[in-house]
């Protein structure tokens, strides 16, 4: 079996920043690998060791950068790792859905993986489409939301018995028939920490360089509906007010506060 596990680098802002032009001063971020992919890494370990026969790759779209996120998770158990990216990429107004979508479909034609495991969602855009995106465009089953997964059945070969997380508190028991295509939810599992001897062995591991030709793509695969026009901070619109001492203290200057507001007043 082999299980190919979209990952994402994502940046975290730091509390002051400042903007420069489209974007966040470079000065002020922080990179990292995406939370909920964390956990789909994870899964795709797990079933590579409770399994026979089972390869875990990982794709991602990013800069040379980004390589030190996916070593990560070549050091959490991955086998190896694709890295797309090129000058189009690199000029790219924004990478949207449907961009990733197009791009990660020719690395599927190329990688016939048996199962895809993508995190729900990532913590820089928010979209929560990708991995449902992906699935219609190569023609897989799939399902959404997944926190918890049959790991005996999938690998007897009975499918993706999953269960998914809906709206309103509602949660589903389905089946999914391979080749399928699963967002994995935080707390599924616990994603482990990379120990020394897998962050050495990671060195060792394979990091495919791939650009859009060498995916029988060209720079129109990077043509996208979403473009940034302006990134701004918001204005705040009212001041927090922090009170200072015990428990006491504090709670006798939010009486005075509620009191000056008319907070219970008859």
């Amino acid at each position: 079996m082999k299980i190919l596990v979209t990952v994402k680098e994502v940046a975290e802002v730091e509390d002051d920043f400042e903007i420069e032009g489209l974007s966040v001063a470079e000065r002020f971020l922080e990179y990292d690998l995406n939370e909920w992919d964390d956990y789909a890494v994870e899964e795709a370990v797990q079933l590579q060791e409770a399994g026979d026969d089972v390869e875990v790759v990982t794709v991602t779209i990013g800069p040379e950068r980004s390589e030190e996120t996916i070593r990560m998770a070549l050091a959490k158990g991955a086998d190896r790792a694709i890295r797309v990216w090129d000058d189009a990429l690199a000029d790219a107004d924004a990478l949207d859905v449907a961009i990733r979508t197009r791009i990660l479909e020719a690395v599927v034609a190329e990688e016939e993986p048996d199962l895809i495991l993508s995190g729900v969602q990532a913590a820089d855009t928010g979209f929560g489409a990708t991995g449902v995106s992906l699935a219609d465009a190569v023609g897989f089953e799939w399902a959404a939301v997944v926190n918890s997964l049959d790991q005996d059945a999938l690998l007897a070969g009975e499918g993706a018995k999953v269960h998914r997380e809906l709206e309103g508190g509602v949660e589903e028991l389905t089946d999914v028939e391979l080749p399928a295509v699963l967002t994995i939810q935080t707390g599924i599992n616990e994603p482990r920490y990379a120990s020394l001897r897998g962050i050495r062995q990671a060195q060792r591991k394979e990091i495919a360089e791939t650009s859009l030709d060498d995916l029988g793509l060209d720079a129109s695969a990077v043509e996208g509906n979403v473009h940034l026009t302006d990134m701004y901070e918001p204005e705040s619109e009212s001041d927090a007010e922090l009170f200072e001492g015990d428990a006491g203290e504090t709670a006798s200057q939010l009486a005075t506060v509620l009191r000056e507001k008319g907070v219970g007043a008859e």
